[in-house]
């Protein structure tokens, strides 16, 4: 029955809705509230109509609209499937509305992606449901027989809860000769049964009646109910009591205390003695509990608190009845009035955990009602936000609000709100109360990852271990998750793009950049990258930043000797020197370059070993050779010079050069002894050879005499711990070590030595395990086999270098060293030996062959340095690579070139500057 009631109202509503508002203003219909008639008592799950269907929605778009209801009282809900509007409780309405006419139930439907909010009415019709029932079944009178025609006697009314014709609507009294039914209305609308007397009653004959009061409505089917009315017939009492109003009205405040006094009603009856006794009653005593009555006074008193939100008015039928049983009505209605005791609510509905950052503004957020119990101005409310929120309330409905974003939301400043809505009625005083609730904004890609610094500068040294780190960079994003997950790349270089993977990469994690080889600096001197920070997020947000890395200078190169040079077929070559050159005269120049930069490219030219070293002066950093003093005549007319040629580098790196010098005024003086001197033996490497094997033999016997007195030490001594110098870790091989970055003609020794401990050390030995570096010894050879030891003073003075043996230390005159470093307090010179002779003579004979073909003269050409006795005219210093950019002399504006004879500003004399190869490879 409930659904076909529902349809019958949904068809009632159809024509006044949908043709005319739908197809034409769609989007205003769905402002206006949905409307449905219904009857009450419809079984739970009884469709009331297609809501899903009248708002427009189809049916794939359920599940994503999440249709439902937001109500205070759970009485319809959304099939989720359908989007039929169902009954989901129980629907009584006398419950609900109770005498009201129209009884309509008012709530809002909610919609999601959008979300929306759409007003519902549901009218819920009356049934014949409820049967008329009396006050009381049992009726009783007391009328004297003297009683004349016409009197009226009130009788209890019934009621019936429902409403229209399903209520009460018509009286039977079971038929009789004395007796009628007349119904009346009282001014406040209500109505009532008066039994009137016909005729007269006679005692004598009947002293009591029995008649039956039945009750109809006019319901399908009509419900009744009956009460019983028994009347006594009694002695004359003539007159009845009487008020002194028909009708009482009064105002009560809600709020007055029990005890208080309402009214007092008045009585009188004109008759005599205990005819006019009158004692006061409500007509529905049980039914009253708000109020007391004095039964002999009248006055009637608040017994119990009054709540104008639960009963607005009262009616009290009070009944005055006299000492003959004569009674008389009176009606007193209490309107309750209102005071502003109930404090306003906010309640939320359709409350989201979660909205995103990038909501838009005015979009719905929530909605929330309000309610106060009280009336009037007292009921009326004003809600606002407090605090500076980006958002705000708007009006929807009475009592009625949306909750709509008012500005941009930003998660990395503001993670969350706490949205604090005051309600405040307009009472006097106004009361007011407060609801707060968490919202919490979502995170969305919306920053970009940024680098600590704009852009970074990295010094990295040359000759690095691969994969190690060389720079960080970090970048920063303040989204959450994903979108704030940072990965690093690599994305443009001024390298090849085949050649970066080779050199550097970069962790996509932590941001560190690796070196994947070992830079050179003289390769390479400085790259730059640009790197990509990418978040993780859709889409994905990233930020570049330039990366340069500078590849700083280590000494790592030793010096390169470009002049003097072997010739092609390895044989050394020779400059000559006249007779009279006089002191500072520029022989010849060492030149060299270092492919280093900075100090580890200032170059420091050092003798390291002369045949006279008081007759030659080193520039240190020019590399140029001059006289010392002039040419004596016990000095040989073939000099050598072994130059030491250092960097500025820590450690410093070295190489040398040999320099063969020749006094002569001409050629063809000295090349005949260079030609018939047979080459003679080389005292030098003799002594060297010597010297290696002497040495050789004491360290062997010196090491059998240590382990023969620590055998014998041991053997005397019980403690086991005397053998502890034999155990392995303890002793170190020895073994000669050369280290691979120095030039030939250096002769390096490295010796260990164990022994056991004891009180005080006997013997010093030199250690020397690492690669030689500025403060270790540099060992030179050359053709005369000479040692040149390069120490400083504190390497020297840490190792406590015992002095050798005398037998096998040379002589002051055989002592390398720098150009006028010695003392002269020893005297000597350089043997002359056979080779100088042979050199000579070789000399004399290739000047004499020239010299027969016409085509050379003794001295060499200008420019030449003497290299045209060697290898023709067309050979000059052209033909060497020019290394004169690469050359740095610190202290000096003076630089490589190949003017003509030009040394000390003055001409050469007597073949100055002629160079000629020995005949013969210098000895190794």
């Amino acid at each position: 029955m409930g659904s076909g009631a529902g349809e019958r109202g949904w068809a009632e509503w159809r024509p006044l809705l949908f043709p005319f508002l739908l197809p034409l203003f769609f989007c205003a219909a769905l402002s206006e509230q949905i409307r449905y008639r219904i009857p009450e008592e419809m079984p739970e799950g009884s469709v009331v109509g297609n809501l899903a269907k009248d708002l427009g929605f189809s049916v794939h778009e359920l599940p994503t609209r999440n249709l439902r209801v937001s109500s205070e009282k759970p009485y319809f809900t959304v099939s989720a499937e359908s989007g039929e509007l169902l009954v989901s409780s129980r629907l009584d309405r006398e419950q609900i509305c109770g005498k009201k006419p129209a009884c309509a139930l008012e709530f809002e439907a909610v919609a999601e992606n959008p979300l929306n909010f759409y007003h519902v009415n549901v009218e819920v019709e009356d049934i014949n449901d409820h049967t008329p029932k009396f006050t009381q079944e049992f009726f009783e009178l007391q009328i004297s027989e003297s009683t004349k025609s016409g009197t009226r006697f009130i009788l209890g009314c019934a009621h019936d809860a429902d409403i229209g014709t399903n209520s009460l609507q018509n009286y039977q009294l079971s038929p009789n000769d004395h007796f009628s039914l007349v119904k009346k209305e009282k001014l406040d609308g209500n109505k009532y049964l008066e039994l009137v007397l016909k005729t007269p009653l006679d005692r004598e004959e009947q002293n009591s009646y029995r008649l039956t009061l039945t009750a109809l409505d006019f319901g399908d089917p009509s419900l009744s109910s009956t009460a019983q009315i028994q009347i006594l017939v009694t002695d004359a009492n003539d007159n009845p009591p009487v008020f002194s109003q028909e009708l009482y009205r009064v105002g009560l405040l809600e709020n007055v205390l029990p005890g208080t006094t309402v009214l007092q009603v008045m009585a009188t009856d004109q008759d005599e003695g205990v005819n006019a006794e009158i004692t006061f009653s409500f007509t529905e005593a049980g039914q009253i509990t708000e109020f007391e009555l004095n039964s002999n006074t009248g006055e009637i008193t608040v017994l119990n608190t009054l709540d104008f939100e639960e009963v607005k008015e009262y009616s009290i039928v009070l009944e005055a009845r006299d000492g003959g049983g004569m009674i008389a009505q009176s009606t007193v209605e209490i309107e309750v009035l209102d005071v502003n005791d109930n404090v306003p609510e906010v309640i939320f509905q359709s409350l989201p955990d979660l909205i995103m950052e990038d909501t838009k503004v005015g979009t719905h957020i929530a909605l929330l009602k309000t309610r106060d119990k009280d009336s009037g101005q007292n009921g009326e409310i004003i809600c606002v936000l407090e605090d500076d929120v980006p958002f705000k309330i708007l009006a929807s409905s009475r009592n009625t609000y949306k909750l709509v974003t008012d500005g941009v939301l930003d998660r990395e400043q503001t993670p969350e709100y706490n949205v604090t809505v005051t309600a405040t009625d307009r009472g006097k005083p106004p009361l007011s109360s407060s609801s707060s609730f968490t919202l919490h904004i979502g995170d969305v890609n919306d920053n970009v990852p940024v680098f600590e610094q704009t852009s970074f500068v990295v010094h990295v040294a040359e000759n690095n271990p691969p994969g190690a780190s060389i720079a960080q960079v970090s970048a920063s994003d303040p989204d959450l998750g994903p979108n704030g997950h940072v990965s690093y790349s690599i994305v443009a270089s001024d390298l090849e793009p085949r050649a970066l993977w080779s050199y550097v990469s970069v962790s996509a994690q932590s941001g560190a950049v690796f070196a994947q080889r070992a830079f050179d600096h003289e390769q390479l001197r400085a790259f730059e990258l640009t790197l990509q920070a990418r978040d993780q997020g859709s889409p994905a947000l990233g930020a570049n930043v330039s990366l340069r890395v500078l590849v700083g200078d280590r000494n790592d190169n030793a010096p390169r000797v470009l002049y003097p040079a072997l010739g092609p077929d390895g044989s050394a070559l020779f400059d000559t020197v006249p007779h009279a050159a006089q002191p500072g005269y520029l022989v010849t120049k060492v030149v060299a370059v270092d492919a280093d930069s900075g100090h580890n490219a200032w170059l420091s030219y050092h003798v390291l070993q002369a045949s006279e070293p008081g007759l030659f002066s080193l520039g240190l950093r020019t590399g140029e050779v001059r006289t010392a003093r002039a040419l004596g005549d016990r000095d040989a007319a073939r000099q050598r010079l072994l130059v030491a040629v250092r960097d500025g580098g820590q450690p410093p790196l070295s190489a040398t050069a040999t320099l063969h010098l020749v006094f002569a005024d001409s050629l063809q003086d000295v090349l005949p002894d260079l030609s018939d001197r047979p080459a003679p033996s080389d005292p030098q490497a003799e002594l060297q050879f010597y010297l290696v094997v002497a040495l050789a033999l004491i360290s062997v016997l010196f090491l059998l005499a240590v382990i023969l007195a620590v055998a014998l030490r041991l053997r005397q001594s019980s403690s086991p711990g005397a053998w502890g110098c034999l155990q392995p870790g303890l002793c170190v091989k020895s073994g000669p070590v050369a280290p691979p970055n120095y030039s030939e003609g250096t002769l390096p020794y490295s010796y260990d030595l164990c022994v056991a401990h004891t009180g005080k050390a006997e013997f010093n030995f030199l250690k020397c395990n690492e690669q030689l570096s500025s403060g270790q010894d540099i060992l030179f050879n050359d053709s005369s086999g000479a040692l040149f030891p390069l120490c400083n003073s504190s390497e020297s003075a840490s190792h406590q270098q015992a002095p050798p043996n005398t037998d096998w230390r040379f002589s002051q005159a055989q002592r390398p060293g720098t150009s006028g470093s010695q003392n002269g307090d020893e005297t000597g010179t350089w043997p002359n030996n056979q080779f100088d002779t042979e050199m000579l003579q070789a000399m004399i004979l290739a000047s004499a062959s020239e010299a027969a073909d016409g085509s050379s003269t003794l001295g060499g050409g200008a420019g030449t340095m003497g290299l045209s006795a060697r290898y023709g005219p067309q050979f000059t210093l052209q033909h060497v690579p020019d290394y004169r950019q690469n050359v740095y002399i610190p202290g000096s504006n003076a630089t490589l070139t190949n003017a003509a004879g030009k040394r000390d500003g003055k001409a050469p004399a007597g073949g100055n500057g002629n160079k000629k190869k020995s005949g013969k490879k210098e000895k190794k």
